[in-house]
């Protein structure tokens, strides 16, 4: 695909430096100037001052100029109007006002890193030691920024802009509620949901295995009970281990392992899930507040930054 990556994302939120501070604590290193590296994909997320949360820009990583002549001609057959500044594309989702960005960037690299042992029925892969994941003393560090997840109160017009504009390719479907859209080989880089108000519901950070979601948790969680949504559990679409926390902001932020990957689009046919089976195969259910986060009625009204 001539999509190959997501670069990174701006998230906006009321205070800034109480949102930053939870993000460092996440794992997340702090650059000095809003923005936020990741241990494989360098600079992923910056945050940015606004008077309600939400996913301000996303950038996309492509191959050549060519591809962005390609999405500028896409766009403008759905309406919309994009604006070519040397290596950059840029265009806004109406409905979100979200910016995106496709720029020509090098194709993203990942060190290998060696698998985790695990000793299973007639399989003994670790023998003489404890697990490494109980060894484990570092803090957990994500490699890097999986996806985001926006809602949306036109879901055909979001989908098309980044689908059919953008070039994003179609994994999955939640039927009337969901689009699972790839820019690179994982199975989303953006999630759009059908909402009452745009607004960011989550960002995804992968971690090396389900040891580090559950380390990463546990460690947020110590003296901040608050923050826990939802996990340990394993998702269907994506087939990724998650653990949902959330920021100052009411942003959630996933711990993820495992994703799905379709390395030939011709081998990946989307299906269109229902109910609870889009959401997860095992664990415990979700909340209330993870399918309709408690601040959606301020965030409609308006009055979100007032209350805080």
């Amino acid at each position: 695909m001539a999509l190959h990556r997501l670069t990174s994302i701006t998230m906006g939120v009321p205070d800034v430096a109480e949102t930053a501070a939870y993000y460092a604590d996440f794992g997340l290193s702090p650059e000095g100037d809003g923005w936020f590296s990741t241990r494989d994909g360098g600079r992923q997320l910056r945050i940015v001052h606004a008077a309600t949360r939400r996913l301000v820009e996303v950038r996309i990583g492509v191959d050549d100029p060519d591809d962005l002549a390609s999405a500028a001609f896409h766009l403008e057959r759905i309406g919309v109007t994009s604006d070519r500044q040397g290596s950059a594309l840029t265009a806004y989702d109406k409905a979100t006002a979200v910016r995106a960005v496709l720029e020509v960037a090098p194709r993203p690299t990942q060190s290998t890193v060696a698998a985790t042992p695990y000793n299973g029925p007639g399989r003994v892969e670790r023998t003489g030691s404890r697990a490494p994941g109980i060894l484990r003393a570092d803090a957990v560090r994500p490699r890097k920024l999986g996806h985001a997840v926006v809602g949306t109160t036109d879901f055909e017009g979001t989908t098309a802009f980044f689908r059919d504009g953008l070039g994003f390719k179609a994994s999955d479907y939640i039927k009337d509620a969901g689009a699972f859209l790839r820019c690179s080989t994982d199975h989303h880089n953006i999630l759009v949901l059908n909402a009452p108000v745009a607004f960011l519901h989550h960002t995804s950070w992968q971690v090396d295995d389900v040891d580090d979601v559950g380390r990463g948790a546990t460690a947020m969680l110590e003296g901040h009970p608050e923050r826990h949504i939802w996990g340990l559990g394993r998702h269907h679409a994506g087939s990724n281990f998650f653990w949902y926390l959330k920021d100052p902001a009411g942003n959630f932020s996933e711990y993820y392992s495992d994703m799905d990957c379709v390395v030939d689009d011709q081998l990946w046919t989307p299906e269109v899930l229902e109910g609870a089976k889009g959401l997860f195969n095992w664990g415990p259910p979700p909340p209330p507040s993870f399918l309709h986060p408690e601040d959606l009625g301020a965030l409609m009204t308006g009055t979100h930054s007032a209350e805080r």
